[in-house]
Parts: C-alpha cells; structure tokens; sequence
C-alpha cells in the first residue's frame, strides 16, 4: 500500500516536472550578468495567431538560447496589431515565465526607406497618439523602435518649418510630439508606464533628424542603444567593429544607470563570427541586457559565410564547437542563428562578473555635434580605447577632441583651461580647420592649408636634430592635409615622408603647464588602418601617455580596459596577430581569464622618458591573437 503510494508520488512529480517543461516554467539557469531579449516586429505577431507555429518557433528559440525577456510590437508601417492578439500573444510568454514589453515602430508606409510620419499633419499627429494610448493600455514598460525620427519633407512640413534649418524644425518638433503624443497620452492610460527610446547608431547625424541627446534622455524613462555595427565595407554606413562597444559606453555617460541595454540584428553579416562580434562588443561595453532583432531572423538554419580564411583555426567563435553544443529535438533539427547568440552569450557570461569599470582615454563629444563623422571607432579600431562624453572631462589627464567639439562655443578657452592646470589636450586636424580664425590662434599658431600631401615613409623625433624612420608602405601611399607650422613655436613629433620632404602628423606646442597636439588625420579615415605599426605605436607614445594598459601591433586591434586591472584585446583580423602588451603598476604577470593560463611579462624597451612625455615605465607580454578572436586578461603579481 505505502509502496503503491510512493509510486503514484513519483508519478506525480514526473507529471508535474513534463508541465513545467513544457510551459517554460523550470527554464532556470540563466546568464549571470546581463539579460537576452528577443524583439518581435509587428508582422511576426501576427504570425503568432496560428497557436502552432508560436509554439515551434519558441522550442526552437528557447532550446539555443535562454530568453529572459520579449518586446511585442503593436504597431509598423501603418498596421495596428489587433488588442485580442497582443493579449494572448503576452499570456503565452508569461505562463512561461517570460517577461512582456512594448514596441512600436513609428514607420509610416515605405519602411524600405524608412519613412516617418509627418507630424505637422494633425491627421497623423492623431494617429501617433492612438499608438501610445493602445500600447500604454497593455504593457508596463514600452521601447520605441529606432525610427522614432524625422524625415518627411511633405508640403505641411515645409509650410510649418518657416524660415528655420531642417534641424531645428526637427529638434523642436520632435521634442513636441515626445511629449504631447507618446509621454502625456501613454501615462494618462497607464500611469506607472515606463517609455524607453531606443537610439540608432548613427549617432552623428541624430539632431539633423530631431533625435535630442540633450533633452529626450531627460524625459523618457530610460534609453536603449543601436550596438549593430554589420559589415564595415559593404553597408552604406561603413561604420566600425569597435562602435557596438564605444555607443553603448558614449549613451551610458549620457543617462548613467539609464541606458538599458545594446541591440543587435543580423543583417549584412559575411560570415557568423560577424553576428558574434557584435554581441561580445555590446557586453564588452557591460551593457545590463542584449536585445536581438528578431524573432524571426533567429529561426532560419545558420550558414556560416565566408570565413574558409580561418575555419580551421578554432577562434573565438568555434563554428564546430558551437554546432556540437547545439542538442536537437524533434523539428528542431540543426542549429539556427538562436544558437549563435545562444553560444556567443555563454562564452562571455563566464567572466564578465570578473571585469571592473569600462575605462578609456577621455574625449568630449557635445550635444547636438558632427564632424570627421565616427572617427572616435577608427582610433578604438588602431587599438586607442576612448571614453566618449557630452561634457568636457575637466578631471582628464589627457582629452582627446575631434572637430565635433567645434560645437561648443567655448571650446577653446576650455583647452586652454585644461592646459593652464598641467594637463594635455590633443585636437584633430579636423578640429584645427574648424577653430581657425577662432581663437585657437590665441594658443598656437597652425594653418590648415588646401594642400595635400601623398606619404608612403614615415620618420619621428623630438627636438631638434635627425628623426629616426619610423617605417615605409612604399605600396600603400596616404593622403594627408598639409599643416604649417612655425619653426621652435611648435614641434613635430611625427613626420610624414613625400619626396625627400617632411610633413608634420603629429605637432606639439606647449602652453602655459600643459601641452597641445594636433594629429594629422588622413583623409580617408580607413588610411589609419595604412599606416606602419611603429608609427601608430608613436602616436600612442603620447596619446595614451601613462594610461595602465597599451597595445602595439597591427590595426584592426582593438583594446578594451577596465579599472580593476583587466581588459580584453579583440582582433577583427582575417589573420592571426602578434601583439605586445604593456601595463603599469609593477604587475609582473598576466592570468587568462578564459584558460587560467599565466604570462611571464619582461620589462618593455627602454624609451627616452623627453620630460615626462612618454609616461611610466612599462612591463610588456607578447600574445598572439587569432583571427576574429579575443583574449581576456587581469594583471598578477
């Protein structure tokens, strides 16, 4: 009788253990340090009213990755999903455990080029209000997809713009139909509603098309940030690998502990290892949540693209490795792009815990700026970390300024601030161009001339005397603007080589306690990635100065810092990479963080210390890096 008994209990928590299975409840087990949410565009919900397929393609996505939270979007290009189908759509992913948001994705019509409304039309104003008001009635927390700009041109627009630029009109619009037609109406339906706007990432064109860095962060509840980055050659935005790490961290200094989470799709992506860098980057930047865009682009079977270069060679992104973690059931045959992000997330969610404060070399970046568009990605890319700021970062040892600073009015007596208190600044050739007749002759007397200059040597120096060669691309030759100089007023450091004469790419002045450099940028900004390593190495001679942690070795490394002594070196090389690292501090080994492995480190080359230029004394480790791969550090004695 007691044995019958046992035996019905056993059967009953078998039954009770299926159930919870089955409906998501004992999921458990997900990442330590941040969350994944899976964005769902209108159109995929409305696939979701056949009971069937939601049910397929959530075992199929929550068998590869584990899914914390989901998006369901209520509107896009002019389709309303019906107020019953969202109900039910939530009720699934709740009784499994699941939270629930908002989206809505302000496309008017043609989304292909992404047409928005036109907000001086009272019709349309209307309409956006109905949106807000309908999601605010079903879901606590809301994230405007990332076309909640500004780009109609239709008579009503010109008519209302008047005299105004285009960016004007659109900054104060925007800010109008921020507060009159999503805030007000979405909290007068549900007054505990938290709205988030979701920022692209084209970040330097943003106030031309009425998004506010300034103004929106301090009204919405909270900000998300566009961390895709895609191919950096075949997309028209041709934007870096290193800016889904450096936007994540440039938003958080805008709205500290307020910027929710990186958002990554799988468009334009080549090979897989693609898709994969964009999430480790957008964690790497200690983004708290992932977003991956979107359900339906994580049910299609992976194909890995082009990456027979390194196939072989068990990177980072381990295709074999990841395919072998990937469990089969049912339908579910072959591993889809749910697993990539699924196996790229716990790769790094083993030492994410581990690693401290994001740091970088400071520069400021204010509100409402553009100029050398994006160059910040480029110096992360020839392995400069930079902390991008809306404010001038007084406490900086070093700030480092594009011509975006051009935007602040008092930029040039806040330089000349920084160097009165014995600190350093060095400004771009862009920023140089734009301030001349401006006031930076008041510190040193340049000129950004219209001439151009075709180097392929390279030579470098300080004082007076011979400079040594610095290395030759006698196949790749760089154009750079000239700049002239005034003999023992200002002194080149850095020298480009072109026929038998020398051209300054990086000057230094001294001003009051502190010093000045101008960095020469070439033209085409990709022609950073042209230039010899040792010449990039004596370029960070004096921008890195004495920041704890360098890296020394080919372009397209990049190296991320954090304050507790650990920090990551990530190659977006096809091949594999030497790389020397050097630390301060008296550390004499370095531990993986990933293997245990520990590196012996040797006292770097002796540099001649020129009046504290150069910074400390240093201890270097050599590494190898392998292709589309990253090695995790921390420093031990």
């Amino acid at each position: 009788m007691k044995s019958s008994r046992v035996q019905r209990g056993v059967f009953l928590l078998y039954v009770l253990f299926f159930l919870a299975v089955s409906c998501g409840l004992a999921r458990g087990g997900q990442y330590k340090n941040f969350r994944v949410a899976v964005y769902i565009p209108a159109g995929v919900v409305e696939r979701m009213k056949d009971p069937q397929w939601l049910q397929s393609t959530w075992e199929t996505i929550s068998l590869q990755l584990k899914v914390d939270k989901v998006y369901i979007e209520t509107y896009r290009s002019q389709h309303i999903v019906d107020e019953q189908l969202l109900e039910q759509v939530k009720k699934f992913f709740l009784d499994r455990g699941v939270q629930v948001a908002g989206g809505i994705a302000h496309t008017s019509a043609d989304a292909r080029q992404f047409e928005t409304f036109s907000y001086a039309d009272p019709k349309e104003r209307e309409y956006v209000k109905k949106i807000s008001e309908l999601t605010a009635r079903h879901f606590d927390e809301i994230i405007l997809d990332d076309f909640f700009f500004h780009m109609s041109k239709s008579d009503a627009d010109i008519a209302a713009k008047g005299s105004r630029s285009w960016t004007q009109y659109r900054l104060e619009t925007m800010g109008d139909v921020s507060r009159r037609l999503v805030l007000e109406p979405a909290r007068a339906v549900n007054p505990k509603v938290k709205i988030v706007i979701k920022y692209p990432n084209w970040y330097e064109h943003f106030q031309g098309l009425g998004y506010d860095l300034d103004q929106q962060p301090k009204m919405f509840d909270g900000i998300y940030t566009g961390t895709e980055t895609r191919d950096p050659v075949v997309t028209d935005q041709h934007l870096q690998q290193y800016e889904s790490y450096q936007i994540f961290r440039y938003f958080e200094n805008i709205k500290p502990g307020g910027n929710g989470g990186g958002w990554v799709d799988t468009f334009s992506v080549l090979y897989v290892d693609r898709y994969a860098e964009q999430l480790w980057d957008t964690m790497f930047a200690k983004a708290p949540e992932i977003m991956l865009f979107n359900w339906d682009l994580l049910i299609p079977p992976i194909r890995p693209g082009e990456r027979d270069a390194w196939k072989d060679m068990h990177t980072s992104f381990d295709y074999d490795q990841m395919r072998a973690s990937f469990h089969g059931s049912g339908a579910v045959s072959q591993p889809t792009m749910a697993r990539v992000a699924g196996y790229s997330l716990e790769q790094v969610d083993q030492f994410l815990g581990k690693l401290g404060r994001p740091i970088g070399i400071k520069s400021y970046k204010p509100y409402q700026s553009s100029g050398e568009d994006f160059l910040h990605n480029y110096f992360g890319m020839i392995g400069i970390p930079v902390d991008l700021y809306p404010a001038f970062p007084t406490d900086a040892k070093v700030v480092l300024l594009t011509e975006s600073a051009k935007y602040d009015r008092d930029i040039v007596n806040k330089i000349k601030q920084h160097l009165r208190a014995g600190k350093n600044v060095v400004i771009t050739s862009g920023l140089l161009h734009a301030l001349q007749g401006k006031g930076i002759e008041d510190i040193v007397e340049l000129e950004y001339t219209d001439h151009k200059v075709l180097v392929r040597g390279y030579s470098g120096g300080f004082g007076a005397g011979n400079g040594s060669e610095l290395g030759n691309n006698a196949n790749s030759a760089v154009v750079f603007p000239e700049i002239r100089f005034l003999t023992n007023d200002a002194w080149p450091l850095i020298r480009g080589l072109a026929s038998g004469n020398g051209f300054p790419i990086l000057l230094m002045n001294r001003y009051s306690k502190g010093i000045l450099f101008v960095w020469t940028i070439p033209e085409n900004f990709n022609d950073l990635y042209e230039m010899p390593p040792p010449v990039v190495s004596a370029i960070k001679d004096y921008v890195l100065g004495d920041f704890p942690v360098r890296l020394d070795g080919p372009s397209k490394v990049s190296l991320f810092a954090y304050d507790n002594g650990t920090f990551i070196v990530e190659s977006f090389l096809d091949k594999e990479a030497e790389i020397t690292v050097s630390t301060t501090g008296g550390f004499t080994m370095l531990k993986n963080l990933v293997t245990g492995e520990v590196i012996n480190g040797q006292p770097a080359p002796a540099r001649s210390l020129q009046q504290g230029l150069l910074g400390t004394q240093r201890l270097s480790f050599r590494l190898n890096v392998k292709p589309h791969s990253y090695r995790v550090f921390m420093e031990a004695k």
